[in-house]
């Protein structure tokens, strides 16, 4: 197979605050897979600085990557096993490959990626739609846009927690899940939690940071809300790891390293009788589109990135009533938007 890639930017509607960062644009990385027959299957690598990975450096490995001698794409894991010992410390990157090579078999196949799984497209959450930190005034604004989706994904961690929530609540009765992305002590995490759940929210993600399991161990004694890992979350070692910390784990694609180790992550996580959430960072709706056609295996879905940017490069997602409508063509089911479908 030949593996070719470029760089894939994103311009936000609007600025992206969490309490870590702020940012108007994402640098992704696209990545096309093109077998002797011709047949192309596309991924999206969509790096964090949090993990250690940017644009540069994902172009940067992929650039060591020799997929010449690959022979029959759909042995999936004969293919995938080496890269990933090649890039374990670039997840990012290997997810653009595993996405890719996914599309690719489906779309020899003839079946959507939710087919080839053999699952059900009708069994899909609705997304969540994130509200990130900003001003009082741009955080009403968002909400009332948001009117559409029952369920807000509010970023927390601010000195002004409080009115931040109360500023929502005047315009808006959706259900809440809260994300302070490890801004919290446990102390904090426990009063936050009892006046948070007077307000509708389902679940807190993330509350502490990533190590602090013996914190995530006393939140699970006290806290009235479920707890759902994020950053503690990145591997299926880290699943088992957490087993008693936390009510369950946000899998997100680009942070675990593809479809494959999230399929890995998902089971591990029932196994020990985990809720499962699909995230996403910054993507197009190709890099949603991947994690959505996993949704019929999940309890919660939080794949809003793709209606966060201005002028998304993919077509074929669509949204109907907060819920991702799987693309019922042959692969992840989108294509560029300056090709005819």
């Amino acid at each position: 197979m030949k593996l070719t890639y470029r760089s894939l930017p994103l311009e936000l509607r609007d600025t992206f605050r969490i309490t870590r960062e702020a940012s108007d644009h994402r640098d992704n990385v696209l990545v096309s897979l093109v077998d002797r027959t011709g047949a192309e299957g596309l991924g999206e690598a969509a790096p964090s600085r949090f993990y250690s990975q940017t644009a540069a450096s994902v172009t940067q490995q992929l650039a060591d990557v020799s997929l010449s001698d690959v022979g029959d794409p759909l042995f999936l894991d004969d293919i995938l096993a080496p890269l990933r010992v090649q890039l374990q410390d670039h997840s990012s990157a290997m997810s653009a490959i595993d996405i890719a090579l996914h599309d690719l078999v489906g779309k020899k196949l003839g079946l959507p990626l939710y087919r080839l799984l053999g699952l059900n497209p009708d069994k899909v959450p609705a997304t969540s739609f994130t509200i990130g930190i900003a001003s009082l005034d741009e955080i009403r604004r968002k909400t009332e846009a948001a009117a559409g989706f029952p369920i807000l994904k509010v970023k927390l961690g601010a000195d002004n927690d409080r009115e931040i929530i109360s500023t929502i609540r005047e315009v808006s009765s959706a259900a809440l899940r809260i994300d302070a992305n490890a801004a919290w002590t446990v102390e904090e995490t426990l009063a936050n939690a009892r006046w948070l759940q007077d307000e509708g929210v389902e679940l807190l993600e993330q509350p502490l940071p990533k190590n602090d399991l013996d914190g995530y161990r006393r939140l699970m004694d006290s806290t009235p809300l479920p707890i759902i890992a994020d950053e503690s979350a990145c591997t299926p070692e880290d699943v088992v790891r957490l087993r008693g910390c936390v009510h369950g784990v946000n899998i997100k694609l680009s942070k675990c390293g593809g479809l494959r180790p999230a399929l890995q992550m998902i089971h591990v996580a029932r196994a020990q009788d985990m809720q499962v959430m699909i995230g996403c960072f910054i993507e197009s709706s190709l890099g949603i589109a991947a994690a959505a056609h996993l949704l019929p295996l999940c309890d919660y879905a939080d794949l809003d990135g793709h209606l966060l940017i201005c002028h998304d490069p993919f077509r074929g997602l669509e949204v109907e009533n907060a819920k991702l409508i799987l693309p019922d063509r042959p692969g992840i089911g989108v294509w560029a938007a300056e090709q005819v479908p």
